[in-house]
């Protein structure tokens, strides 16, 4: 089944971040929420959501899908693919909106409920075809956060199942279907018995919420971003691995260290005492400009662990490919578009300029963007076969600041035997911010020496190089520092 119209029924924070996620990926999004402010709300999210794709993507994005208002569930289920369930965590309210939907949608529309904690067993229940009901649970921010947990019910169909294993990578995401269901599913049950252990420790004066963030986000939160627990704790049994560790740890497992079998009383003092601490903590911070620097922190770490192809920095690479891959073909008579980004928080200097390295690391992003085109691509470099700079000269031009949209062209001044010449150019908009000239020699990596390229790619190179013979001469081209050859 091919997924192409959906629907979201709920447009708070998870369902906004599944239509944003949806969005971003070329799906058109029916969206019902019955609260007066559910549009403004929901537009507000998807400016986030924009902002952190344009600064997060470097690959060219896909054509955005449209969003529409619906009138009623089952107005925006009536040609939906999927249905994405976001409703409020009560089974009698996701039962009515499942009537609704069942009324219009296709006896094949896959329906994801976004539940937390409930079972799809439990969910499908009144369906008429039930079979075709899963939970699809993500988490918070859902356009940036790539994992969702795949659980099927006792009368979910394997065809279901395999459909979403097979959907949500499309969307960037990393599916993880959960083997048995049970009530909350895997990630919650974790995130649970943290914040259980966390109320007791406020509510005990052992310390402030300030004081358990920062041991989380100074400490193993750091770890489990690219290794989660295990691997965390089979790096701490050294050589030995996690036979040691659990020798060495498992007794504590006896001793009375948490209190994850007891729950303090949920009374107003401790919701004041949390709420309180909270407050004096982050409520000086807007929610929106504390999104947006949630979001700016995930992209960076998202970016760093690209750069090591490492958990969510490898997904990442495997989506940016997929839409390099997607992007239609250019115009190769003119400077091709080979990188756009929105320059993130994590590229800025000291100045609050974009520091000198980063226009290095554009320019070779757009270097990686031209050699795809013209076939070099992983496959190639996995044969053996890349381009390797010689030289390079940059000219800074204009001052590059945070938020701002750039884009950068590509110019081939010649292409013969194993050379290839570039030029290329940044903007913003029709503002010239930057040049870079880069002289590359054809390689072949196995034998560690220039090679000729093979015949695909050198007919792709004579091509766009013959195309590209009768545009103007760039400004600037050939000089060294402050000097025309």
């Amino acid at each position: 089944m091919t997924i192409r119209n959906t629907a979201v029924l709920g447009g708070g924070v998870i369902g906004a971040g599944w239509v944003a996620r949806l969005l971003e990926n070329g799906h058109d999004v029916a969206v019902f929420d019955p609260a007066p402010d559910a549009e403004r709300r929901l537009h507000e999210a998807l400016a986030n959501a924009d902002a952190a794709y344009a600064k997060l993507l470097t690959a060219p994005r896909r054509p955005k899908g449209t969003v529409r208002m619906a009138a009623s569930v089952a107005d925006a289920c009536r040609d939906a693919d999927l249905i994405v369930e976001a409703v409020p965590e009560r089974l009698d309210i996701k039962h009515r909106v499942y009537a609704e939907a069942e009324t219009t949608a296709k006896p094949d529309a896959l329906i994801a409920s976004s539940t937390s904690g409930i079972k799809p067993t439990d969910l499908q229940a009144p369906l008429r075809h039930p079979e075709r009901l899963l939970v699809a649970h993500p988490f918070n921010p859902v356009y940036l956060l790539p994992v969702v947990e795949v659980v099927g019910g006792q009368q979910t169909s394997e065809e279901t199942v395999a459909k979403a294993m097979t959907f949500y990578p499309t969307l960037g995401m990393k599916p993880v279907r959960i083997a048995k269901e049970i009530e909350a599913f895997v990630a919650d049950r974790l995130l649970e018995a943290l914040w259980r252990e966390a109320l007791w420790l406020i509510k005990d004066g052992i310390c402030t919420t300030q004081e358990l963030d920062d041991i989380v986000r100074y400490g193993f939160g750091l770890r489990w971003a690219q290794l989660g627990v295990f691997d965390t704790y089979r790096v701490a049994g050294g050589e030995a691995g996690m036979r040691h560790f659990m020798a060495q740890f498992g007794p504590c497992l006896s001793w009375p260290w948490t209190k994850l079998m007891d729950v303090p009383e949920f009374d107003d003092a401790l919701v004041d005492l949390i709420a309180g601490q909270s407050d004096a903590q982050s409520g000086h911070i807007p929610i929106r400009q504390l999104e947006r620097i949630r979001d700016d922190n995930l992209i960076a770490i998202q970016k760093a662990l690209q750069a090591t192809n490492w958990g969510a920095g490898e997904l990442l690479a495997s989506h940016e490919t997929a839409l390099a891959n997607d992007a239609p073909e250019p115009d190769w008579t003119q400077p091709l578009p080979t990188f756009r980004v929105r320059v993130p928080a994590h590229w800025l200097d000291y100045n609050g300029h974009m520091t000198e390295s980063k226009y290095l690391e554009a320019f070779a992003l757009a270097t990686d963007g031209f050699m795809r085109m013209v076939g070099i691509d992983a496959d190639a470099i996995a044969a053996g076969r890349s381009l390797f700079t010689a030289e390079t000269h940059i000219r800074h031009l204009d001052e590059v600041a945070r938020d701002q949209d750039i884009t950068v062209t590509t110019q081939v001044i010649e292409a013969k035997g194993k050379k290839v010449h570039l030029w290329h150019e940044m903007r913003e908009g029709t503002r010239l911010l930057a040049t870079s000239e880069h002289l590359l020699i054809h390689m072949d990596l196995n034998a560690r020496a220039s090679a000729e390229p093979p015949p695909a790619v050198r007919a792709k190179l004579d091509h766009v190089a013959a195309a590209h013979a009768n545009l103007p001469t760039p400004d600037g081209l050939g000089r060294h520092v402050g000097q025309r050859r």
